[in-house]
Parts: C-alpha cells; sequence; structure tokens
C-alpha cells in the first residue's frame, strides 16, 4: 500500500512481508508529466536471529541492508487506478549493491467505498 504526500512524500507498507520481517518504505515523489510520476523509496531490509536468545538479549532482526525502489507511474484518467515500472537496487550494509536487484510491472488500484 502507497500513502503519497502533499508536498511530495510517502510512505510504502510492508505489511504483506512475512520472515524476516521489513519496516515501511519511505520516499519522496514529483510530477513527471500529464498522470505520470516517479518515486523513490528505500526500506532496511533485516534478517532473521541466529538462535531465540538473540531476541531475548536484545538482538533479533537486526538491519542487513537495505532496497531502493525507483518506479515510474502512469495514473488512468479516472484516478482511481495506475500503472507503473519499478527498478529494484539492493545493498549490503556498507551500501555496496549486492545480487538480488531487478525490474518489474505493477499494477494498482485506489481504495475506495
Amino acid at each position: 500500500m502507497y500513502v503519497f504526500n502533499t508536498g511530495g512524500t510517502m510512505t510504502e507498507s510492508s505489511n504483506y512481508d512475512g520472515a524476516p520481517p521489513v519496516p515501511p518504505a519511505y520516499g519522496v515523489w514529483r510530477k513527471v508529466g500529464p498522470c505520470e510520476f516517479e518515486a523513490k523509496y528505500v526500506f532496511y531490509s533485516t534478517k532473521s536471529p541466529g538462535k531465540f536468545e538473540d531476541i531475548a538479549t536484545g538482538g533479533g532482526w537486526l538491519p542487513s541492508g537495505c532496497g531502493v525502489f525507483t518506479e515510474k507511474i502512469r495514473i488512468a484518467s479516472d484516478g482511481k487506478r495506475f500503472q507503473s515500472k519499478i527498478r529494484y537496487e539492493a545493498f549490503d550494509p556498507a551500501g555496496r549493491p549486492v545480487d538480488g536487484g531487478g525490474a518489474a510491472e505493477a499494477s494498482g488500484e485506489r481504495i475506495a467505498f
């Protein structure tokens, strides 16, 4: 789920992620043409604890790097649907690129009553 805020910031929920848990992504968006937008958002990836005791002693799901999504979004003329092209880049904790990036296409629909 995306939330686009006035002023150009956004939040992307990651409540669909199971294990390891991943926090929401935060980013920015801008209009680039009629019904066309770009968004760039970042999230931190986590790694599972080595053993249960790690959780009990304050460890747990520690950061393992981050991911960056760059998305080109086209809004339908009715404003209720979109299609997009997304590029994903993965980075280790030091900010170096790692395997796992790629590109995809997506679509979505605005929540309504």
